[in-house]
């Protein structure tokens, strides 16, 4: 899995940076399914956090959240992010 973090609009601190990596740890487990992680900061308003997942077999998630708070924004997306990678995961073994 290759995680690449874009920030718009301002620029990600240690602390950001060190929530995202430890947040990220959440979907380990599926490591060796995604390709690619892709996540999107906007700080507009409020901070837009917006992710695509690329896994191996070719599917691809996209989820995003919302908030004013950075760690709230990033924590809500994780808990969807987290969801979907589960869902696919178990489409994928139920074919194996």
């Amino acid at each position: 899995m290759t995680p690449s973090i874009n920030a718009i609009g301002f620029t990600l601190d240690k602390n950001q940076s060190d929530l995202i990596d430890t947040k990220l740890k959440r979907i380990s487990y599926a490591e060796d399914l995604i390709i690619d992680l892709l996540i999107k900061i906007k700080l507009d308003n409020g901070f837009s956090v917006e992710t695509t997942v690329n896994f191996k077999w070719g599917a691809t998630a996209h989820v995003s959240a919302e908030d004013f708070d950075f760690a709230a924004a990033f924590n809500k997306m994780m808990d969807v992010l987290d969801n979907k990678v589960k869902k696919e995961k178990d489409k994928i073994q139920k074919v194996k």
